[in-house]
């Protein structure tokens, strides 16, 4: 077993769990949280079991009763205190994510301030949630048309953004007049914790916003998505585990929002300005270590290029430091554990027997741990692994095409339909692509398609519901129909 990091001093960290209003334990029963950059313990976390989840979702549905009868304008200044709070604690906040997460710490610190956005969004959406008056059907009836909160809502969230991942759910939920339960990643609970610390300092009332760390994962699960008082629940982590999760909300008929697995395609068309391409390949591949679920996955460039691209790109790929973190030169921290890595290096070996060519920076000097050097493939295959499965990776597989009807083919035969990726400047076939591409996501010329103001979600088997702009808080809302008969 790996030895403890030096102490942490960080003004957030705190390692209970969080619900009532009030910090919590059971029992003395913990878990450790490690350092993916050394392996080593960083703190000792309370674990959550399913009597806890119970009584958390107990104290949000209490609390349900009184924050929906909050007017919208009290709830958005809420928001926008925990807003302000997030922003002045952004290097704390990224300090604790790169301890627990890994990413390197101008990532991280990005991160806090993209987390900090949809606070800020939805702080300004929550007076704004607006009902209708319908045409009556008779004289005497009036339709009236309104929005209300769903209730107690139970986010779970995944540990490669483990900041902006819970904002994302929770801002909208809360602006909504919704009460939240959080289970975090158990590989990176302390963000979620820290964000509570700040909710709680915010003046959000007791019950409101409530976290639970845990590593039993299906237990918790179980109860969040069978406990009648949970009426929707907002998953973001793998296919697989969406169709779990499906299955056991069925049975109380939840409202649901899954934001699934990814394979994004990144389409580079001959008339693409080639530098462009290859600076917004880096920006989405290469991000977090290629651990996003809307990283490009793999590459499609039209054979007059590609010869052009794979060489710019191998160009720019080799400037990319791995390392620890906090290391103010890297730029590719490590993957989140050892299975991880395993992983990918697996999906590697296999192109390779099959007839791949695996191509890494020869000044690429990996430290010891969870680390993989950025790496291009050439000479692969449609039917390889790194082509049909999401990597979570920093490797970025080439294939060439001829046509262009070849590249849609070729980006649409997958089961995933989250985010995809296009450059070229033919402005009839940009709208061409864009429409034939099945995605909930298209970049065009961008490889950054992130922000508050946008819905952000997929279609297919990876998911459905949206995050973000004004569609975002319609995840959290019900219709109610009053009709009002006058005389």
């Amino acid at each position: 077993m790996a030895a403890a990091d030096a102490p942490i001093t960080n003004p957030l960290l705190r390692s209970k769990a969080y619900y009532g209003g009030s910090w919590q334990t059971t029992d003395g029963a913990t878990f450790e949280v490690r350092n993916p950059a050394s392996g080593n313990v960083i703190a000792t976390v309370t674990e959550a079991d399913p009597e806890m989840t119970r009584a958390a979702v107990s104290s949000a549905a209490n609390a349900f009763t009184k924050w929906k009868k909050r007017t919208a304008r009290e709830r958005s200044n809420l928001l926008y205190r925990w807003f302000e709070l997030i922003t002045d604690h952004r290097e704390a906040l990224a300090q604790l994510l790169t301890l627990e997460q890994g990413k390197p710490l101008l990532e991280a610190k990005g991160e806090v301030t993209y987390g900090a956005s949809f606070v800020r969004w939805f702080a300004e959406e929550a007076p704004r949630i607006y009902g209708d008056l319908a045409p009556a059907s008779s004289q005497n009836k009036r339709t009236v048309v309104l929005k209300e909160p769903v209730g107690v809502v139970a986010a779970i969230t995944p540990w490669n953004f483990p900041v902006a991942m819970i904002t994302r759910k929770v801002a909208p939920a809360l602006a909504a007049g919704c009460t939240v339960v959080v289970k975090p990643s158990e590989e990176t609970p302390l963000c979620a914790l820290a964000l509570a610390e700040l909710a709680d300092r915010a003046g959000f009332p007791p019950g409101v916003f409530n976290v639970l760390p845990t590593t039993m994962v299906k237990e918790v699960g179980e109860v969040l998505t069978t406990h009648p008082s949970v009426r929707k629940v907002s998953f973001t982590g793998s296919t697989e585990v969406g169709r779990l999760l499906m299955r056991q909300c069925a049975g109380t008929l939840k409202k649901l929002s899954l934001e699934l697995g990814g394979n994004a395609p990144f389409i580079v068309f001959d008339d693409a300005d080639l530098d462009a391409a290859v600076a917004g390949a880096v920006a989405s591949k290469y991000r977090n270590a290629g651990q996003t679920c809307i990283c490009a996955n793999r590459f499609y460039v039209q054979r007059a290029v590609y010869d052009e691209f794979y060489d710019k790109l191998r160009r720019e790929v080799g400037k990319l430091k791995v390392g620890d973190g906090f290391d103010a030169a890297v730029k590719i921290g490590p993957l989140i554990n050892k299975e991880a890595v395993t992983k990918v290096t697996e999906m590697l070996n296999e192109a390779r027997t099959e007839g791949a060519v695996v191509w890494t920076p020869l000044s690429c000097d990996l430290p010891a741990g969870n680390y993989l050097a950025p790496t291009v493939v050439t000479e692969v295959s449609a039917a390889m692994r790194l082509v049909r499965e999401e990597i979570f990776g920093p490797v970025s597989p080439l294939l060439p095409f001829d046509r262009e009807e070849d590249a849609i083919e070729l980006a649409n035969a997958t089961e995933a339909g989250l985010a995809a990726y296009f450059y070229g400047k033919d402005h009839a076939r940009i709208w061409r692509v864009a429409e034939a591409l099945d995605y909930g996501m298209v970049g065009v010329n961008t490889g950054a398609i992130s922000t508050a103001a946008a819905p952000f979600g997929g279609v297919k088997q990876s998911g459905f519901g949206r995050e973000g702009g004004k569609y975002g808080i319609e995840e959290y809302l019900t219709t109610k129909y009053v009709c009002w008969q006058v005389e």
